[in-house]
């Protein structure tokens, strides 16, 4: 049977956390293209506003909620709100991250350590725990992790950033599997190179640039609505049997 519009979202209330500029805000602008209610979130709340004014002004619905990810109680906050104003949420998409030390792993002091594990780790755990729990209250939903080639291949001088994402792979699949029964399908986005501000210091260096594109066999950098298709399709009823899967979109980079 051939449903009508698979990417259809409409009435669904959609989380993008990180969502104040680059691939997050290319997602969270996507959805809303296809009719979710999207809740968009980062630490400041005036930069999430300025994303939630651009839906709005394209026709879309949206609304700005802070948190930072890395802080349980604004975890467990987020969430308390989200259920006490709509109680529901259908699709949470987990983006935001951070990657605070570059440079020789064996340089990594305690503290950009902490830092990283505590966002791209516990606050992806603890975002998926909740967000699945209040899916699973109204018969299921989908739960997209952006995690990174860096996960796969871990990138120069970005050792712990690549350790985080690739416990995020991993987690992604044990959700994925003890909360099928539950109706909630969870998946991975795999980035490759992109031009964002989170990327700066790889864009901005000819050298990174020009090594790393020797191993992209579409011999260029991605901007950040070339991710946003893929978790359209992982969020939405096309991909209605899929769980566990971990998409890389890198312009071929994991091809070797």
């Amino acid at each position: 049977m051939i449903m009508a519009n698979t990417f259809d979202l409409s009435g669904k209330i959609a989380l993008v956390t990180g969502a104040s500029r680059g691939i997050g805000q290319a997602i969270a602008e996507l959805l809303a293209q296809h009719g979710a209610h999207v809740i968009i979130s980062s630490r400041k709340a005036e930069s999430c506003q300025v994303v939630v004014d651009n839906i709005i002004n394209a026709g879309g619905s949206a609304e700005a909620m802070a948190c930072h990810i890395g802080e349980m109680a604004q975890i467990e906050a987020i969430f308390a709100q989200i259920e006490a104003k709509h109680g529901r949420l259908d699709i949470l998409v987990n983006n935001a991250a951070t990657n605070p030390h570059f440079g020789s792993i064996i340089d990594t002091d305690v503290n950009a350590f902490q830092k990283t594990v505590d966002v791209n780790i516990r606050g992806y755990f603890f975002m998926s725990s909740y967000g699945a729990k209040l899916m699973a209250k109204n018969g299921g939903g989908a739960i997209v992790n952006v995690a990174s080639v860096n996960g796969v291949i871990p990138g120069l001088f970005q050792g712990i950033y690549s350790i985080t994402k690739a416990a995020v792979m991993s987690m992604t699949q044990a959700f994925a599997k003890e909360c099928a029964g539950m109706g909630v399908r969870v998946n991975a986005l795999l980035p490759g190179f992109t031009d964002t501000k989170f990327a700066s210091a790889l864009v901005k260096n000819e050298q990174i640039v020009k090594s790393v594109l020797q191993h992209v066999p579409m011999n260029r950098i991605a901007q950040p609505n070339e991710m946003a298709g893929a978790v359209l399709y992982l969020v939405s009823p096309a991909a209605s049997y899929t769980t566990g899967v971990c998409l890389n979109v890198d312009g071929g980079y994991l091809l070797g």
